[in-house]
């Protein structure tokens, strides 16, 4: 069996890291699946998807991190069309898609794990697309 849905989520800053678990969590309970599969899939250029622990520090350093590997307005050529160059280029450094075992029903993530969508050109109304498959 196979159930999508799409989530909105808004994103109120221009770099902005979004804890999504219960979203996709809810999607998953609903779906009435008790084991397979999720994939969730964000929809954007100038967003990426990543698992990691919610904590506010470590969420700041990852959004360092990405601005030092890629700093804005540093002569791409995209810029000329969009000033966004950095945005797209620090998106394809993380995930446009992630998957996840459900057991019982249930996302099957650790204990510290959270479900991520990072905004790097907010803010937006943006679409996650979250389907699961399974039994």
């Amino acid at each position: 069996m196979v159930k999508r849905k799409k989530i909105g989520v808004s994103t109120q800053r221009q770099v902005q890291a979004l804890d999504i678990t219960d979203k996709v969590a809810k999607v998953v309970s609903d779906s009435k699946i008790s084991n397979g599969i999720v994939t969730i899939f964000t929809r954007h250029t100038t967003t990426g998807l990543f698992i990691n622990e919610r904590e506010s520090g470590l969420i700041q350093d990852i959004e360092t991190v990405l601005a030092q590997i890629v700093p804005a307005r540093s002569g791409y050529l995209h810029d000329r069309v969009d000033d966004n160059a950095a945005s797209h280029i620090q998106a394809i450094l993380l995930a446009t898609s992630i998957t996840i075992p459900v057991e019982d029903g249930r996302l099957l993530l650790g204990t510290w794990q959270s479900i991520f969508l990072a905004e790097r050109d907010g803010p937006r109304n943006r679409t996650v697309v979250v389907t699961v498959i399974g039994e």
